[in-house]
């Protein structure tokens, strides 16, 4: 046990370097990748401890240049998942026993590790094999992970230190108990500090977890695992093993140990993932904890009162950062009749400007999207639109992926607000637009909290105060992290928690308290210092 009460170093948001041109960071960061984007990896299992090389292998290349091969990586079959899983029980008591702050100083050394000599690797890896750029890569990849170490480190000596009263002759205490079990953590391709993060912060609880980071996250899986090695992580605490899903899953939710899913991915994999749980309900120790981020339809309202040009920066930046790759991006926006004209012409004006090809070069604004798949699916919805009457589109809608997966940003144009694109996920670089009158402010406030299944993220842009008041009272269930006069994406650790719900998710709010007391079982203890040794109550007395 804790000799002590011990305060952690004061959490503060990681600084989000420039890379200016000439900047040294920059030069840095370059020469990194240059270097990754010419060397082969081979990223095995690592299961215990022990690095694990199978013969099924699948090759690892960049989504902007498809034909270049940057290495490979091993997938597990289910025998290394239920190695995996023996591996992590056989952690567990070691690490559930190891006093609160030293699980802390381990996060707290992979935050410093991270933001020094790690922080060029993990951004490189970023960029090559999830074709983000510089500024793209720095936010997530590096800023975002050593803030979820840091906050998370000051969120549970906060959890842990918030006791019940006692009264005279009782002393009441209450503690937090890592789930019976193992955790399983499925990761997507976007965020790799969401990655990091749905393991990190069960295991910070003192839970084991079982990692299936997504293929085309795997690059910079493997700088994870390398960081915690290095930070002092005990063997068999996080346990990757990238693998196909079913496989995987016939293994992990038919074990009496498992007690938990962290979730990020999408709607319908999450929804099936819950109903395989429930069937195997009776199988479990105890009822699993379910926690689950996914899709998003997520809008930006402006109201006649708006600044055009606010309101196009925010659609130029919301909608088509990272390649609309985030569950946060703006993909529907509703705009007034009376500033239309305005707008139109300004974010015609930035989406023409947007600079787009690889990473390597930082003043490419728009990159690759992720992988064919992906690319597939967007170049569909912008054929759809484009042989629809009641659609068209404004800017973009080319796509080319001879070399690599590039997508224009597009922007549609739709009079009817429940055309297919208004309502249904695309997860690219496609934004639609509906022109409302700008008298009906209010049933476009209904129209809008109506038309998805989705309650991710949202934005009102507005310099009338009734009118914004009037916006978040309409859209109150509409979005889990709502904006005023912003963009709806950008959720910054320990600012603005993050999370949605309806069809977008559990709202355990990632980035705070909340989502730590997901992983724990609290205990209350009652210790009586004076115990009755007679079973008669006053009240019986004659």
């Amino acid at each position: 046990m804790s000799k002590g009460v011990f305060n952690v170093p004061i959490a503060r948001n990681e600084a989000v370097k420039s890379y200016i041109k000439g900047s040294s960071e920059r030069e840095e960061l370059l020469s990194t990748y240059m270097e990754m984007y010419n060397s082969s990896v081979e990223i095995p299992l690592y299961v215990g401890g022990k690095e694990i090389f199978t013969d099924n292998k699948k090759d690892i290349s960049p989504p902007h240049d498809h034909k270049h091969k940057i290495g490979k990586f091993n997938l597990a079959d289910k025998s290394h998942i239920e190695m995996a899983i023996e591996s992590a029980l056989a952690a567990k008591e070691n690490w559930s026993n190891l006093p609160w702050n030293h699980r802390v100083a381990i996060f707290l050394k992979a935050a410093e590790l991270l933001a020094g000599p790690y922080r060029s690797k993990i951004n490189a890896a970023t960029m090559i094999a999830q074709s983000k750029n510089v500024y793209q890569a720095e936010i997530d990849a590096a800023c975002e992970l050593i803030d979820f170490f840091k906050f998370n480190a000051q969120y549970v000596t906060k959890l842990y230190s918030e006791q019940p009263e006692s009264s005279e002759g009782i002393w009441n205490r209450l503690e937090h108990r890592p789930l019976e079990g193992f955790v399983f953590a499925i990761t997507p391709f976007n965020f790799t500090s969401i990655c990091a993060n749905l393991c990190a912060a069960p295991a910070l609880m003192g839970n084991v977890v079982i990692w299936k980071p997504a293929a085309t996250q795997v690059y910079s899986a493997k700088i994870i695992m390398d960081l915690f090695k290095e930070a002092g992580l005990p063997d068999g605490v996080i346990n990757m093993v990238p693998s196909n899903g079913a496989e995987i899953g016939e293994v992990v939710f038919k074990h009496r140990a498992f007690a938990g899913l962290h979730f990020t991915g999408s709607t319908n994999v999450f929804r099936n993932l819950w109903q395989t749980i429930g069937k195997n309900i009776s199988n479990y120790r105890s009822y699993p904890r379910i926690v689950g981020e996914t899709g998003g339809k997520d809008f930006i309202v402006a109201h006649k009162s708006a600044n055009p040009k606010q309101v196009a920066t925010g659609i130029s930046r919301g909608a088509f950062e990272y390649q609309g790759q985030k569950c946060s991006a703006a993909s529907r926006a509703y705009l007034p009749s009376n500033l239309w004209k305005e707008i139109k012409e300004q974010i015609v004006k930035d989406v023409n400007s947007f600079k787009m090809g690889s990473p390597e070069n930082p003043s490419n604004f728009i990159n690759a999207v992720i992988s064919e798949k992906a690319f597939d699916s967007i170049a569909n919805y912008i054929d759809f639109a484009k042989n629809e009457k009641d659609a068209d589109v404004l800017v973009g809608g080319n796509y080319d992926k001879s070399k690599g997966y590039f997508i224009e940003p597009t922007i549609i144009i739709t009079t009817n607000p429940n055309f297919k694109t208004m309502h249904e996920e695309i997860f690219g670089p496609v934004l639609t637009i509906y022109v409302y009158n700008e008298k009906n402010w209010l049933e476009t406030l209904k129209i809008i909290d109506e038309t998805s299944d989705y309650a991710l993220t949202g934005a009102v842009f507005s310099t009338d105060r009734y009118a914004i008041d009037e916006a978040t009272k309409a859209l109150e269930n509409a979005a889990g992290n709502f904006y005023i006069n912003d963009k709806p994406t950008g959720a910054v650790v320990g600012q603005q928690p993050f999370g949605g719900s309806r069809g977008s998710g559990t709202n355990d709010k990632a980035g705070s308290v909340l989502n730590l007391l997901r992983w724990v079982s609290p205990r209350t203890i009652k210790e009586t210092f004076n115990p009755a040794n007679d079973y008669r109550y006053p009240f019986l007395e004659e």
